[in-house]
């Protein structure tokens, strides 16, 4: 602990909500400058993709068309490993679930420097998955966020195991269960499956989450510099169901 600390314990125990914001502010402020030298130097290592929100969305879903007809392109790794040496700008982030057969690179169609990716069974958005994102947003200036649920995902049916047995996990499994508990209990007295419908819910819960995260996604979303949306990827044919899409 520093001398600072030690002699001013209380300030630090007790932190206005304006201060907090300048700490946030000033952090972002670092890394954001940690960047700025490169980012004017040269273009971005691939300017492809520079889009706005909505056409991001539009170029992942027809990524996710070509995967489904078994079309997807060949992606030159060679090249693109060395474009991307000295950066990164990808036009979309995805918060999708651990679970092995969901590969949002290939269910995309992308390529390296494409997708900046957080996976966790459930896909939940926990402290570092927002912090990741918030990486994402303002110093790689990705302009979409998709949370990503799939069928039949087995940390979900945990969940409901789970509480209706009243009876924990074992080890760090608990952890899951809390993130997804809301969900599950939202969804509990709806018709329909209960795992599709709580499925849903928490894809629904943490594309929420993240648009309402200050003070940074907030914020970009409120600019319209970003777009949060969910999907849920069907195991059977690869297909990204988006919610609440036109």
């Amino acid at each position: 602990m520093c001398e600072k600390c030690i002699q001013y314990p209380s300030q630090l125990l007790v932190p206005s909500r304006r201060s907090v914001l300048r700490l946030a502010a000033s952090a972002l402020g670092l890394l954001v400058a940690d960047s700025a030298g490169a980012k004017e130097a040269k273009a971005p290592p691939k300017p492809e993709n520079v889009l706005s929100p909505d056409a991001s969305l539009k170029r992942l879903m027809e990524g996710n068309a070509r995967y489904v007809a078994g079309v997807s392109r060949r992606h030159d790794f060679k090249h693109e490993r060395k474009a991307l040496v000295g950066g990164q700008n990808p036009y979309a982030a995805v918060l999708s679930c651990a679970d092995s057969r969901i590969a949002p690179e290939y269910a995309f169609d992308t390529g390296r420097g494409d997708l900046f990716v957080c996976r966790v069974a459930g896909n939940f958005a926990s402290d570092e998955t927002i912090a990741s994102m918030e990486y994402a947003v303002a110093v790689l200036s990705t302009p979409l966020i998709l949370v990503l649920g799939h069928d039949n995902c087995g940390a979900v049916a945990s969940t409901i195991k789970s509480l209706k047995e009243d009876k924990p996990p074992p080890g760090h499994i608990p952890s899951l269960v809390s993130a997804i508990a809301p969900a599950v209990r939202t969804t509990a007295q709806q018709s329909g499956d209960a795992l599709d419908n709580a499925i849903r819910q928490n894809v629904i819960d943490n594309v929420a989450k993240l648009k309402s995260a200050t003070p940074i996604l907030s914020a970009a979303v409120e600019q319209n510099k970003l777009k949060v949306v969910g999907g849920i990827y069907r195991l059977h044919t690869g297909h990204v169901d988006l919610l609440g899409q036109a």
